[in-house]
C-alpha cells in the first residue's frame, strides 16, 4: 500500500504544481526527494537559536529507526562524524595570514567557514558597519544584540531602521529578571557611580552574552586597536576566544572574529558615510563610544573616544567585561619611580622644556606653600592612560603659549605630576585624585589647590578656567 501511494504521489503532478515549479518553488515529493536533500532542507531550517540548550539525548527505538527522521539522524551523525575527522584550523596561523587583509575579505572568510553556526554582535554604535560588510559578501548572517534595558531611545530607533535597511531579524539577549530585580533592589538603580561599573555589566551584558555564545561556534565583533590604546592594542583579526564558550563548551570551542582589528575609526566612519549606512542619532550629538544611556556621554575637544564611557573611573576600568579576554596585559599601568619618572618600558608624556616635571617632594612643598611667587597649574597623570595621552597636544601647546609671554595669564608655570603607581595613594589623599588625568591649579596666595571640574581639556578651555581664579 505503501509503495502504491509513492507510486501515485509521484506521478500526480497538478497543473498548478508545475506553474510553482517553473517559478522557482520547491515542491515535496514523497518518493523523488531523495533522504539526504530531505535531511538538509530540515537542518537549513532548523538554525539553533542563540540561546538554545542542546536537547536531551534519547536513545533510538527500533521505530525510531524506521521512521523518516531516522535518516536525517543518520547523516547529522556523518556530518559530526566528518567534521570530527577534519584537520583542525590553526587560528594563529590564520590571524597571521589575514594580517593585511580587508575587513570585508576577513568577513567573508568567517561566513563561509562558519555559515549560520557564526553570529555578528552589534551593540547599536558604528559596528553597524559589520553588517554593511556581511551584505556585501552576498552570504547568508545572522546579527545578535545586548538589550540591557537601560539603552538610549536613539539607539533603539536604530535597531529598527537596521532591521528594515537589511532585512533582517536581530536576535536580542535580555537579563536575567530575577538578577536585575536582585540587584536593584539591593544597591538601587545607580549603584556603579559608587563602586563601579563591573557588578551591573556582569548582570545586564556578561552573562547574557554568554548564554547567546553558547548556542554559536564563532561570533564577530567591532574591536578596534584605536578604540582603548591601553587595553586593546594587541587585538588580533581572528582568534580562539580567551573568555567564553561555544556550542560544543569548553576551553577552545568558540571563534572570535574582529574584522575591523585593524581599521582607524575616522576610517570606519569614511566607510559609513560612502556606503550610506544608517547609524545612531547620537553620533551626530558628539557620541563616539556608545552603551547604556546611564554611562554613556559625548567626548569633548582633547578627550580620547573611551572617555565617555564611565567616566568616573580610571582608564584601566573601561571595559564592561565583554573583551576582557583581549585587554592588553602588558599596557597595564607600570609603578613610577620615587621621583616621578616613568617606569621602565613606558615612554613618558608631556615632554616639553615649557612643562615642569614634579618630584614627590617638589609637589609636597608646593602644597605647603601658602603665598606663592605665581600660580602653578600641575595635571596628575599616568603616561599609559589613553586619555592623558590625548590631551597631550593641548597642555603643551598651553604650557609653550604661557611660557612664551603675551598672553593674559603669563606667568603662570606648567607642570606635571606622576601619580599612578606609588604615588596614586598620596595623590588620592592629598590632591583630590579619582581619575586621570587630574587637572589642579594651585593660586598664588591660596594654599589649597582647586580641582579643575570640566571634562574640556583643549587649550581655550583651561586658559578660561586659570584666568577666572587668578
Amino acid at each position: 500500500m505503501a509503495s502504491a501511494t509513492a507510486s501515485i504521489s509521484s506521478h500526480s503532478v497538478s497543473l498548478r504544481d508545475l506553474k510553482a515549479a517553473r517559478i522557482g518553488a520547491v515542491k515535496q515529493q514523497v518518493a523523488a526527494v531523495p533522504a539526504s536533500a530531505a535531511a538538509r532542507g530540515q537542518r537549513a531550517r532548523a538554525v539553533r537559536p542563540l540561546r538554545a540548550a542542546e536537547p536531551a539525548r534519547q536513545p533510538v527505538s527500533a521505530s525510531a529507526a524506521s521512521s523518516p527522521a531516522a535518516p536525517v539522524a543518520e547523516e547529522a551523525a556523518a556530518a559530526a562524524a566528518t567534521a570530527a575527522m577534519a584537520p583542525a584550523v590553526d587560528y594563529d596561523a590564520l590571524a597571521q595570514e589575514l594580517q593585511g587583509a580587508s575587513p570585508l575579505e576577513i568577513m567573508d572568510r568567517a561566513l563561509a567557514m562558519f555559515g549560520s553556526e557564526i553570529a555578528i554582535a552589534f551593540s547599536g554604535a558604528e559596528d553597524v558597519a559589520l553588517i554593511e560588510y556581511a551584505k556585501l559578501t552576498g552570504r547568508e548572517f545572522r546579527v545578535f544584540s545586548l538589550d540591557t534595558g537601560r539603552l538610549n531611545p536613539e539607539t533603539y530607533q536604530l535597531f529598527d531602521k537596521v532591521e528594515k535597511h537589511y532585512g533582517v531579524h536581530i536576535e536580542y539577549m535580555f537579563p536575567d529578571a530575577g538578577e536585575v530585580q536582585e540587584l536593584v533592589r539591593a544597591k538601587g538603580l545607580f549603584s556603579f557611580y559608587e563602586d563601579g561599573h563591573q557588578e551591573c555589566c556582569r548582570v545586564r551584558k556578561v552573562r547574557p552574552l554568554r548564554r547567546a555564545l553558547r548556542g554559536l561556534r564563532a561570533w564577530i565583533t567591532g574591536q578596534r586597536k584605536d578604540q582603548s590604546p591601553g587595553t586593546r592594542a594587541s587585538i588580533p583579526v581572528v582568534q580562539v576566544d580567551p573568555s567564553f564558550e561555544g556550542l560544543d563548551g569548553g576551553a577552545g570551542s568558540l571563534i572570535k572574529w574582529n574584522p575591523v582589528a585593524n581599521v582607524e575609526g575616522k576610517d570606519v566612519w569614511t566607510f559609513l558615510t560612502t556606503m550610506d549606512v544608517p547609524v545612531n542619532a547620537l553620533h551626530a550629538q558628539g557620541y563616539v563610544s556608545i552603551g547604556c544611556e546611564p554611562c554613556t556621554r559625548p567626548v569633548l575637544p582633547g578627550q580620547h573616544e573611551r572617555e565617555g564611557r564611565w567616566w568616573w573611573e580610571d582608564a584601566k576600568a573601561k571595559e564592561c567585561g565583554l573583551h576582557k579576554g583581549n585587554i592588553d596585559r602588558e599596557a597595564a599601568p607600570k609603578a613610577g619611580g620615587a621621583d616621578g619618572s616613568a617606569g621602565a618600558g613606558t615612554p613618558d608624556i608631556f615632554q616639553s622644556q615649557a612643562v615642569v616635571g614634579l618630584t614627590r617632594a617638589g609637589i609636597e612643598n608646593l602644597l605647603r606653600l601658602e603665598n606663592r611667587a605665581e600660580p602653578w597649574l600641575v595635571v596628575l597623570y599616568a603616561p599609559w592612560c589613553p586619555f592623558c595621552q590625548a590631551m597631550e597636544a593641548s597642555y603643551v601647546e598651553l604650557a609653550e603659549k604661557l611660557a612664551g609671554g603675551g598672553s593674559s595669564s603669563s606667568g603662570v608655570k606648567v607642570a606635571k605630576f606622576r601619580a599612578d603607581g606609588d604615588q596614586k595613594a598620596f595623590a588620592q589623599a592629598e590632591l583630590q585624585l579619582q581619575s586621570f588625568p587630574t587637572i589642579l591649579l594651585f593660586p598664588s596666595r591660596t594654599a589649597r589647590p582647586i580641582k579643575y571640574p570640566s571634562e574640556r581639556r583643549d587649550v581655550d578651555s583651561l586658559l578660561a578656567f586659570v584666568n577666572s581664579l587668578r
